[in-house]
């Protein structure tokens, strides 16, 4: 099974890696940024490329969900399997005449973060049961979480991981923003972060809720809004309305 991944970026390194890990070593690297391929390639020992795409049984696209369409014409080898990583895009933005797929590694991806790649949830889709066993199987050597997905699942997996990951860690930021005013170490508050995170593997998120706006106190909220400008300050107002109304309170 020889495999070939087109990117540079946190996916298409992680990706790469990953595979190595479970002695799937891709036959190539392919992108446009050669000193990010140079990187990956000199880490992981894989063959990379700017200009020529090697024929390969399998290509990976992890490049951004505005790239994929674009750099999936670049394929041109017939009935090769193509499948993009992308967890908001459907199989037919794929461009050329070959089998068409999607590999949606569920997990966000930093360069200096390491992974264990066998928790990491993979939901794969593709045309017919012959490429789905293929993409399985290639998943399962990797990750001891593979689901099949149709598109109109895999936007409700991607949405749900932007409140479950993006607007959490945005939260994260602007929190530091107010302890980074007051000179007060954001340190301090990692302990109460890390218990958070790790209640809802015990406790369903809804019943783990506490807080002010559960409480309705509205004297700590009044108290609260008081300190708060800007941004901070609708953020915390539309937080707490949003608790407020799922607990009809």
């Amino acid at each position: 099974m020889q495999i070939v991944i087109i990117g540079s970026g946190n996916v298409a390194y992680h990706l790469a890696r990953a595979l190595v890990e479970n002695k799937l070593l891709p036959v190539q690297i392919f992108g446009r940024n050669e000193r990010e391929l140079r990187y990956i390639s000199e880490e992981l020992n894989i063959p990379y490329s700017t200009k020529n795409l090697v024929d390969s049984d399998i290509y990976l696209i992890c490049v951004s969900d505005h790239a994929v369409e674009d750099v999936s014409k670049i394929i041109t080898k017939k009935n090769c399997l193509v499948a993009h990583t992308s967890g908001s895009l459907p199989m037919e933005v794929l461009k050329g005449e070959y089998r068409k797929a999607s590999f949606y590694p569920l997990q966000t991806f930093s360069r200096s973060k390491v992974l264990d790649y066998s928790k990491i949830p993979f939901f794969i889709e593709a045309e017919d049961e012959k490429d789905m066993s293929i993409l399985s199987e290639l998943a399962t050597r990797v990750s001891k979480n593979v689901m099949e997905s149709t598109y109109e699942k895999r936007k409700y997996i991607h949405l749900t991981a932007v409140f479950a990951c993006n607007f959490v860690n945005h939260l994260f930021s602007r929190a530091k923003e107010i302890s980074d005013s007051q000179e007060i170490p954001f340190d301090y508050f990692l302990p109460l972060i890390d218990e958070t995170v790790q209640k809802i593997h015990e406790i369903e998120p809804k019943s783990a809720q506490t807080g002010p706006a559960v409480r309705n106190d509205r004297r700590i909220l009044k108290l609260h809004e008081q300190l708060l400008t800007d941004e901070s300050l609708e953020i915390y107002k539309t937080m707490n309305h949003s608790i407020q109304k799922m607990y009809e309170l």
